[in-house]
């Protein structure tokens, strides 16, 4: 009844394996990797006997890390709105109510989730046998991958159903289960990707499996349980939040509006009129909106950050200070992970709510509409985000190596406010064009990972086929703030000469012009990050003039 007449199972590929969008995403997926294999493939009729062991390698640790990353990127997308979704239909207590056991349910919304992506890792199973034939690879070395690939796909699919299943939004959902993910998924990728053999196979064999299995355990009991015995169902009255009586229950970080940092994005509730020139929807975003679903996924966001943030600062700033660019990209990620969910259901959940024609047939402009979605949205993710930069703050102080380079402080600073306004930009624009909030969230990922992550990436596949000179390859990153980040020169207390990481090759790029003056990747970054905040924005503004120009014509 669980696996075989499972209706739950049943429905969902139903819906999902039959829509032209996953036969499209399959095909655009195969289609890339495969075009991957085609550039990487040796030239000439000879040259498969001819390629060293180390090519074949590379291209192979390519492949495992852009499907791993694939799985613990997407995996919470599909899994984390399971249970959630039917919350926001409207559908939870039918579900509930049904004959159907919660293992039942459980089993039918993972394995769901699930099925698609375990389909894209399996099709990319003859591009990796490509990578056989180069040799210098073992066929054990392929099934171990795969064994680790479908471990992963198993656990973050569980955990994500577990976050879904104790929020009532996805997006909330969605950005507690990336939170959770991905610190697991760097230390898988960190022990199963070593250089000793014996060490790699013996924990991808004899240990992931064991913990996998008991997190497997854990996790779906909790799941069964909370599914057994619902606390989150009954009157629609239950919706309204009340903040003084969940403060009450609250365990660990508790949000006062009242004191300082959270005054910061979340001010007192209004007792008063608003005073003339006061942008209403700002008003209403910044005091009622981020508390209208309760605070527990912002508990939940600051507490998880800064217990994470405790061991990086220990090791990348008062250990290894020349590591400080490194402790810049987590708060970095933070933000990449964050941002989106106070920015991509801006507009989106204005139209899930039905009040998306009330607020375009206002007397309020577009622009002023689209100024106050995007000051709000910004303003708590940057908050939130500069809560992380206080140990940034005390390494600057209290290790000589940093404060003799204070002047560097003050660009990382700069560099995290920027990328929190791009990705609140990116957010909202995807918002104006989407009709779901989930889509607009993942559109608002993608493209992240493709201006912040995916240059990073190509830069270090690059290293090992072209001839092109470093200086040339850093243009390729002017768009990722890691790569600004990694960038800025902190000497190392061993030598005194800069720290440069052995994937960005150069720290500075050459100017279009062969004039032969290099500019560093964080002053570029600094440079174009303006004008593509300044374009989103515009095209945001665009897009939402034009369904303010539709609601009025209907009236």
């Amino acid at each position: 009844m669980i696996f075989r007449d499972n209706p739950v199972l049943t429905r969902e590929l139903l819906v999902n394996l039959r829509s032209s969008r996953s036969f499209l995403l399959q095909l655009a997926y195969v289609a890339f990797l495969g075009v991957v294999v085609y550039f990487a493939w040796p030239a000439g009729s000879e040259a498969t006997n001819q390629v060293g062991p180390g090519v074949s390698q590379r291209l192979f640790n390519l492949f495992f890390l852009g499907q791993f990353f694939l799985v613990a990127l997407v995996a919470p997308t599909f899994a984390s709105g399971s249970i959630s979704g039917e919350k926001e239909r409207k559908t939870y207590e039918m579900l509930l109510a049904s004959p159907l056991e919660p293992s039942t349910i459980l089993v039918g919304k993972l394995l769901s989730s699930l099925t698609y992506l375990v389909l894209l890792i399996i099709s990319s199973l003859p591009l990796m046998i490509l990578c056989f034939l180069l040799g210098g690879i073992l066929l054990s070395e392929i099934t171990r991958a795969y064994l680790v690939l479908i471990l992963a796909a198993g656990t973050f699919g569980l955990i994500s159903v577990a976050c879904s299943s104790f929020f009532g939004r996805t997006s909330s959902a969605l950005v507690v289960s990336y939170l959770v993910i991905l610190p697991l998924a760097l230390v898988t990728v960190t022990v199963t990707q070593t250089d000793d053999v014996i060490l790699r196979d013996f924990v991808s064999i004899a240990v992931l499996p064991p913990w996998c299995l008991a997190i497997w355990v854990i996790v779906g009991l909790m799941i069964n349980r909370r599914l057994l015995f619902p606390p989150d169902v009954g009157s629609e009255g239950k919706e309204v939040v009340d903040e003084e009586e969940e403060m009450k229950y609250a365990v660990g970080v508790v949000i006062d509006r009242d004191l300082f940092p959270d005054m910061l994005f979340a001010p007192a509730k209004r007792t008063d009129l608003m005073p003339d020139g006061t942008n209403p929807v700002l008003d209403k975003e910044l005091r009622s909106e981020i508390f209208s679903q309760g605070t527990l996924m912002l508990r939940l966001v600051i507490q998880v950050s800064m217990f994470l943030s405790i061991p990086l600062m220990a090791y990348l700033l008062f250990l290894r200070p020349e590591l400080a660019g490194y402790y810049v990209g987590y708060v970095l990620m933070f933000n990449l992970l964050v941002g989106p969910v106070f920015s991509s259901g801006s507009i989106t959940q204005e139209r899930e709510r039905k009040t998306l024609g009330l607020l375009l047939t206002t007397l309020l402009q577009p622009g002023t509409i689209v100024i106050a979605k995007l000051l709000a949205s910004a303003r708590v993710s940057t908050v939130l985000t500069f809560l992380l930069t206080e140990q940034l703050l005390l390494a600057y102080v209290l290790i000589p190596e940093l404060r003799d380079r204070w002047w560097t402080l003050l660009i990382f600073l700069t560099l995290i406010a920027a990328t929190c306004l791009m990705t609140s930009s990116i957010g909202l624009l995807c918002s104006a064009l989407s009709r779901r909030t989930p889509v607009a969230m993942v559109m608002t990922y993608l493209v992240l990972l493709v201006l912040f992550i995916g240059p990073v990436g190509l830069v270090w596949y690059l290293q090992g086929y072209t001839t092109l000179p470093e200086e040339r390859l850093a243009s390729l990153t002017v768009t990722s703030p890691f790569a600004a980040a990694f960038s800025i020169p902190i000497p190392s207390s061993d030598d005194g000469k800069p720290y440069v990481p052995s994937f960005l090759g150069s720290t500075s790029l050459d100017l279009p012009a062969s004039t032969g003056i290099r500019v560093p990747i964080w002053a570029a970054f600094l440079a174009i990050t303006p004008v593509l905040i300044l374009v989103l924005n515009v095209l945001t503004y665009i897009a939402f003039r034009l369904r303010w120009w539709k609601a009025g014509m209907t009236i």
